[in-house]
């Protein structure tokens, strides 16, 4: 959630674009609400299996502080208002795109998605990678190029971080029955996938540079980042073949976070400067 906040205002910054800073604070606060309404609204949604997991087992709708209806009105409130007073401090094009954040998370992949396939990481990714392009629209109420490299990022960045995620906790996701890929098809093939998508941010990290969104400032130091990145998914990719290793894969999660705040935070510096 805190990264979610981080590369939307970093959506924003990277614009360019003159506007009231209380307007661009009060926006950027609005998205805030936008995605704890998605957060509400998929934990009324699935409460049956954060029951049952210990990652999600201590949630408020689980240990009772919340009721599941209370959760639900209370979602449909968040969606509604941050999205109507978007749309009035912003632009109707951020308000659109925030709104479709939250349906699309609530109903493609919460809904849809999370328990019938294994990609549902992959293509339920759009929702987590569209929080910079609201950023840039609030500013310049527009899309281009910039912003759709920004959302390549995350896109492609997010199945290595959750399924390092779903490795260690694999027998949570077995005993919700939640068809998570170590689950539906075994550990080795999520070490291979996540090294896939490790090599995939090579050209996604090259891309701003390549259209003139970023300079020398970002590039090298996003690029040494990203080596960094695939070695340490390699690692685990290449570690004790048909063996478990919850240590490994706690590693590429931790520095997956690590890593998408430092590119980002480069965006900024090389905006900056």
């Amino acid at each position: 959630m805190s990264l979610v906040i981080f590369t939307c205002a970093a959506g924003y910054l990277t614009s360019n674009s003159n506007i009231d800073t209380l307007n661009a604070i009060i926006g950027i606060f609005l998205v805030a609400l936008g995605a704890g309404a998605s957060g509400c609204l998929n934990m009324w949604y699935e409460s049956d299996i954060d029951a049952l997991m210990t990652r999600t087992c201590f949630r408020p709708i689980p240990t009772g502080k919340i009721k599941k209806n209370h959760a639900l009105i209370y979602g449909i409130f968040l969606t509604i208002f941050s999205v109507v007073t978007l749309n009035y401090f912003a632009n109707t094009l951020s308000a659109f795109l925030l709104l479709s954040t939250i349906l699309f998370y609530l109903f493609v992949y919460t809904i849809w998605l999370k328990r019938k396939t294994p990609q549902n990481i992959v293509i339920g990714g759009v929702a987590g990678a569209l929080p910079p392009v609201i950023g840039w629209t609030i500013a310049t109420n527009s899309i281009s190029l910039e912003p759709i490299s920004l959302f390549l990022i995350i896109f492609f960045w997010t199945p290595s971080h959750f399924w390092a995620l779903s490795i260690y906790k694999a027998d949570d996701y077995k005993k919700a029955k939640i068809p998570m890929l170590p689950v539906s098809d075994g550990v080795e093939k999520t070490k291979l996938y996540i090294f896939v998508y490790s090599l995939l941010m090579l050209p996604v990290i090259i891309f701003p540079y390549l259209i003139n969104f970023s300079g020398l400032v970002y590039f090298i130091p996003a690029l040494l980042l990203t080596i960094c990145y695939i070695f340490i998914c390699y690692e685990l990719f290449n570690y004790k073949k048909n063996k478990f290793d919850s240590k490994k894969a706690k590693k590429v999660f931790s520095y997956s976070i690590f890593y998408l705040f430092l590119i980002f935070v480069l965006f900024l510096l090389d905006s900056l400067i």
